[in-house]
């Protein structure tokens, strides 16, 4: 009860200062980059990298472009180096921060995949299967998450992103009692997303979009699933996962100075996009 009344004064409050900031007029002046994992979370690992230091290399590279491109723009940072930061402070750096847009870096992965290597006898000469597990490095492309729930079969990226939480300390206490195993939570936080889901569905899709376009890269779209670190931010926020760690031609150009600078340019034209797109004077 204590997390639902929780949410649910934190979305009323969320909603009329946002409706007031918005009728203001809506100007993208800040932005917060955050580098996903980091420090003792190192996220998902490919044959030689760690998608804590990969996310942490394009969200440096990106947060530069913006600071010689667009100076007008305040570029904030949840981290500029391998160090460990709650979900909750990330979240309260955007939101003391008052800002704008919030863009969290992250690489993919693809579980092993278990195969029949062989049989064995059993009793009776009943055959017992022997099972193995073997590299699923095929899976390629970028998706963007938006804050959302849908149905529960489909929050894997959302367990898997949320699943850092139970490593912090008095991760209960932090986060009004939430459990990252528990499926229903997913319903609970999805009133968090309803207030910039616009924002957030368009930035994300101009994201894909130029990723597709420009990059040439596999799109596998943009999806809303339960992240909390989305769900917890005041403004318009995205996930962009930049490709697959586990894939080993994915790895090399997410490694590689020109991948990255071709990551960076497709987010930050699509901000400049969705900037000239949505500010109200």
């Amino acid at each position: 009860m204590r997390l639902k009344r929780s949410i649910f004064l934190f979305t009323v409050l969320l909603f009329i200062s946002s409706e007031f900031a918005f009728s203001q007029g809506y100007k993208v002046k800040t932005i917060v980059i955050d580098a996903g994992h980091g420090g003792g979370k190192p996220g998902a690992a490919g044959s030689y990298s760690k998608e804590k230091n990969v996310a942490l290399q394009v969200a440096l590279r990106l947060g530069k472009k913006f600071e010689d491109e667009m100076p007008e723009v305040k570029i904030l940072y949840t981290r500029k180096t391998d160090v460990d930061v709650d979900f909750y402070k990330r979240a309260e750096i955007a939101n003391d921060a008052k800002a704008d847009i919030f863009i969290s870096i992250h690489c993919n992965s693809m579980p092993d995949r278990r195969v029949v290597a062989g049989y064995t006898k059993g009793k009776r000469g009943k055959k017992i299967p022997r099972y193995a597990y073997v590299k699923n490095s095929s899976t390629s492309g970028t998706e963007t998450f938006v804050a959302g729930t849908h149905r529960l079969n489909e929050q894997d990226v959302a367990i898997r992103e949320n699943a850092d939480i139970k490593l912090e300390k008095n991760y209960k206490q932090n986060y009004d009692g939430y459990d990252p195993n528990d499926p229903e939570t997913f319903i609970i936080l999805s009133l968090f997303k309803s207030t910039f889901r616009d924002k957030s569905l368009k930035l994300a899709r101009l994201i894909q979009d130029n990723y597709t376009n420009d990059n040439k890269r596999v799109n596998r779209g943009v999806k809303e699933q339960g992240i909390l670190i989305l769900q917890r931010v005041g403004m318009p926020a995205v996930l962009t996962e930049i490709g697959f760690i586990s894939n080993p031609a994915e790895e090399n150009y997410m490694n590689s100075a020109s991948g990255q600078s071709e990551i960076v340019n497709a987010i930050f034209d699509a901000v400049k996009k969705y900037k000239k797109q949505t500010e109200v004077n």
